[in-house]
């Protein structure tokens, strides 16, 4: 009886961070994706929405997956440290998707605001490209 209280409980707590997790990354998240797409509102709530539907798919697939794995509890202690196992193991695939999307979307939000960038100093001269003189 302890293993089906287990499992319930930790699809409960799973999903339910899931779902907080994700909304809280989209909410917080859509004025980075914003300033990543040079204020492109539209592209950045769909890619917001994107990476909330990949975020759901993968996270709650992992939590299905790893119900069946793992030593099956036998009293309440046994319980509470399975649960805290695969609860902490969800934390932490949580916690890596979050951190590769932060450094994906800062590399990305880094290359655009190069490209923005006005040179330096002011060109003095032009050079004339080199397949013009030909024409000449």
């Amino acid at each position: 009886m302890y293993t089906v209280y287990a499992h319930l409980t930790y699809l409960f707590l799973s999903v339910a961070t899931t779902i907080w997790v994700a909304r809280t990354l989209a909410r917080n998240g859509r004025v980075f994706l914003s300033d990543t797409f040079g204020h492109n509102e539209a592209l950045a709530d769909a890619v917001n929405n994107l990476l909330v539907v990949g975020f759901y798919l993968i996270n709650v697939g992992y939590v299905a997956l790893a119900l069946r794995y793992g030593t099956q509890p036998h009293d309440l202690a046994e319980s509470i440290e399975v649960i805290s196992t695969k609860v902490g193991l969800v934390l932490l695939v949580l916690g890596g998707m979050h951190f590769f999307n932060l450094y994906v979307f800062a590399r990305m939000r880094r290359k655009a605001l190069l490209r923005s960038q006005k040179p330096p100093v002011s060109p003095e001269q032009f050079v004339t490209p080199v397949g013009t003189w030909a024409a000449e």
